[in-house]
């Protein structure tokens, strides 16, 4: 009972007190993955958060991580705080990205890897913007093992291909790239202008056509 308590007790931070991002690089791919990503799955029980704390193991607060991004299957949408696996149906996340930033030490990344190993991630993928290197690692037998080749690879849980020959590139499964949000907007601006202009062109249609004695209406 006492341990009951005890552990019940125990507060869990929801920020380990970092940036989510060193510079404007890393923060565009952190942003571009975990939104592309929620478009992907949006009809789908698929939760996927950029910067959420992780916290595998119920009562100890210190054995944390905070993933860039993080996609964990079989669990709903919604608000986090963190993710608490305890109260996921101890559900791990089963893919993780992590944008390298000049400040991240080799040290640190063999923590994460480690840590995503022992915890029970499936893929995890780590870029580095000032490189244009990707690496990836799948469980296979139990171990995190390194993806090789990992160019135009596909991974087995998002379906997403990787492409970095010669700059980093991921691709939905259906074949369209990851777009920015000003991608995005971009490409409405141009359907909404393309709608326009058949709007127009339809109106002046109509225009000619009751000129000349003819209802637009009965035109097939």
């Amino acid at each position: 009972m006492v341990s009951q308590l005890q552990t019940a007790d125990v507060f869990y931070p929801d920020s380990d007190g970092q940036p989510m991002a060193d510079n404007t690089e890393q923060f565009r791919w952190i942003v571009v993955i975990q939104q592309n990503l929620e478009w992907i799955f949006t009809d789908s029980t698929v939760f996927v958060a950029g910067d959420l704390l992780w916290y595998p193991v119920q009562g100890n607060r210190e054995i944390c991580t905070a993933p860039d991004v993080l996609i964990a299957f079989d669990r709903p949408k919604g608000k986090r705080g963190s993710y608490k696996q305890w109260e996921e149906n101890n559900i791990a996340p089963q893919v993780v990205f992590e944008i390298l930033s000049p400040s991240n030490t080799k040290a640190e990344m063999n923590r994460k890897l480690l840590f995503y190993h022992t915890y029970g991630v499936e893929e995890y993928y780590l870029y580095d913007p000032e490189t244009n290197a990707l690496s990836g690692w799948l469980r296979s037998d139990g171990f995190l093992d390194v993806i090789e080749p990992i160019a135009h690879w596909v991974s087995p849980r998002l379906g997403v291909r990787f492409d970095c020959e010669t700059s980093f590139k991921l691709y939905r499964p259906d074949g369209k790239p990851f777009l920015s949000y000003s991608e995005i907007a971009q490409q409405v601006a141009h359907l909404e202008e393309q709608l326009e202009q058949e709007r127009q062109r339809t109106e002046r249609l109509a225009e000619y056509l009751r000129s000349q004695g003819i209802d637009p209406d009965q035109v097939p």
